[in-house]
């Protein structure tokens, strides 16, 4: 796999990285695989989110713990050292509507292994039997639960939604702070606006094996409630974005939300924000999840924890 990088800080950029053919030919199997999956799964629609993406192996070396208290409830993902007062915050996907922390362990446990710095992988209210503001306001509850325990520097990690969900907590945090700065956020595919309006939406040349705008449409309607779709508890990218910490977004470019992605680091590049917008070509929606199929997943991973490590020795 060949890569072009190029880091963007205060001014718009990106890096591309390039298929080789064999990476291109097992991103084709695995595409069969989903479509295998999806055709035959049989269950509650929830319950098949969570098989798909529980399948994300734990890496080894990690101890899992489930953590319930008052103000949070999820998993803890432990390396088997780590550095006292350093945590991520993990905030799951799969649209608002779905996915759980038990389901993301694997996923987790990846960026865990590479990183040595444990996750809290927290669950939050799911649409329609909650709306906003419950997932934000559950997030908050979390980081402040985390600087109760005594952590002083923390990421904030999320996926697809929870990459969303992610970017509202960051800007929350920057405009009200709850203890200390985080140290950076790191996203993968986030959605970003639940307006729907970038151009990839409808581009008939993207062909999107995970999620399609229907399905987003459905998700966002049941997740806003009576709140406007550009709000932005809803879509961070209106808001405010000024004072971020460093931020890294990673998307494929074959996914329904890389102009989510395209459109948001601009966006934070022009307020100043230290930004690494990362494009990999031919990828599909969260593909860092298949690390046990794809080389591409693996090498964005590795890349992720590199930047994330840079951000806590900072």
């Amino acid at each position: 796999m060949t890569a072009n990088t190029l880091q963007i800080t205060g001014s718009t950029g990106h890096a591309v990285f390039g298929l080789s053919e064999a990476e291109r030919s097992r991103e084709a199997a695995l595409r069969e695989q989903f479509a295998a999956f999806w055709g035959t799964a049989t269950g509650e629609p929830r319950a098949i989110y969570d098989r798909f993406v529980g399948a994300c192996p734990v890496q080894d070396g990690i101890t899992l713990a489930p953590e319930e208290t008052e103000d949070v409830r999820g998993w803890w993902v432990q390396p088997r050292r780590s550095e006292p007062g350093q945590a991520i915050l993990f905030l799951h996907g799969g649209g608002y509507v779905q996915g759980s922390a038990k389901a993301y362990r694997g996923f987790a446990s990846q960026i865990v292994g590479r990183l040595q710095v444990p996750a809290l992988v927290i669950d939050y209210p799911m649409a329609p039997e909650a709306s906003l503001p419950s997932a934000p306001q559950t997030a908050l509850a979390a980081w402040r639960w985390l600087v109760e325990q005594g952590f002083g520097r923390i990421a904030v990690v999320g996926d697809s939604a929870g990459g969303g969900l992610t970017l509202v907590t960051l800007s929350e945090l920057a405009r009200r702070p709850i203890g200390p700065s985080p140290v950076a956020g790191a996203v993968f595919s986030p959605w970003t606006d639940l307006t729907l309006s970038g151009a990839s939406m409808t581009d008939p040349n993207v062909h999107d094996p995970l999620i399609g705008r229907d399905y987003l449409f459905d998700c966002a309607s049941k997740y806003r409630g009576t709140v406007p779709a550009d709000d932005p508890q809803a879509s961070p990218l209106f808001g405010d974005l000024r004072g971020l910490p460093p931020l890294l977004v990673q998307v494929g470019t074959d996914e329904r939300l890389l102009d989510d992605s395209r459109r948001y680091a601009e966006r934070a590049a022009a307020e100043g924000v230290p930004v690494q917008l990362e494009l990999w070509e031919g990828m599909h929606h969260v593909f860092q999840l298949d690390v046990a199929h794809l080389e591409s997943s693996r090498t964005a991973l590795d890349r992720a924890a590199r930047f994330l490590r840079a951000a806590f020795n900072a």
